[in-house]
């Protein structure tokens, strides 16, 4: 059976993370700790995998987290917007508390599938679809070894995806910098997801 190894990696601790605000697609970079803790885990990586690509969302905490391995991977840094943080129209910006008092905000993280926010915002199904096209782009015998770098929210529909569960997909997401190792087959195709906790973000509690 062809097959390919994808390690996702949630960006490292941004700006937006220390301050409990809703970066949605805003340029929030990464704090300090955040920046020297990409540099450990991609460390860490390199003792263990060789990757032979590195594709990253264009937002800034996500490509300054690519950087990290891409320099010492000797690799160039691919953006794509599939893999980009959920637009969050209205909200994108608010702390998590002021976000509480606004009416339509949908509250309940298991209900946002045909969600869509004030403003521009995408619904949990427009981020699947964007999801699916992206891997839809791989092919298992030649896409081997290739690290992805993506947010919080898209985590959530990629890991249904690969679990084959839409419409239902996970309440909780990966750690700050925790990378998913998938041997990867194809859309359609339910996968096993190995959790890989490197630099900092071993000291937190793994929320699979």
């Amino acid at each position: 059976m062809r097959m390919g190894t994808i390690y996702l990696i949630r960006h490292a601790q941004s700006e937006a993370n220390s301050q409990r605000i809703m970066a949605s697609r805003l340029p929030f970079p990464l704090t300090e700790a955040g920046r020297a803790d990409a540099g450990l885990i991609a460390s860490e990586l390199k003792e263990k995998v060789k990757i032979n690509r590195i594709i990253s969302s264009p937002l800034i905490r996500a490509t300054q987290t690519a950087e990290s391995f891409a320099s010492l991977y000797g690799l160039e840094i691919e953006e794509d917007e599939r893999v980009s943080e959920q637009e969050l129209g209205k909200y994108s910006g608010m702390t998590y508390d002021e976000v509480k008092t606004e009416d339509q905000y949908e509250t309940r993280t298991a209900e946002r599938w045909d969600w869509i926010p004030e403003g521009g915002g995408e619904s949990y199904a427009m981020i699947a679809d964007r999801v699916k096209s992206f891997f839809s782009s791989f092919d298992p015998e030649d896409d081997r070894n290739v690290l992805v770098v993506t947010h919080a929210v898209t985590f959530r529909l990629i890991r249904a995806v690969l679990e084959n569960t839409l419409p239902l997909y996970p309440e909780s997401f990966p750690n700050n910098g925790e990378i998913w190792k998938v041997d990867f087959r194809g859309v359609g195709k339910r996968h096993e997801i190995e959790s890989l906790l490197l630099g900092n973000s071993r000291d937190f509690i793994h929320n699979p």
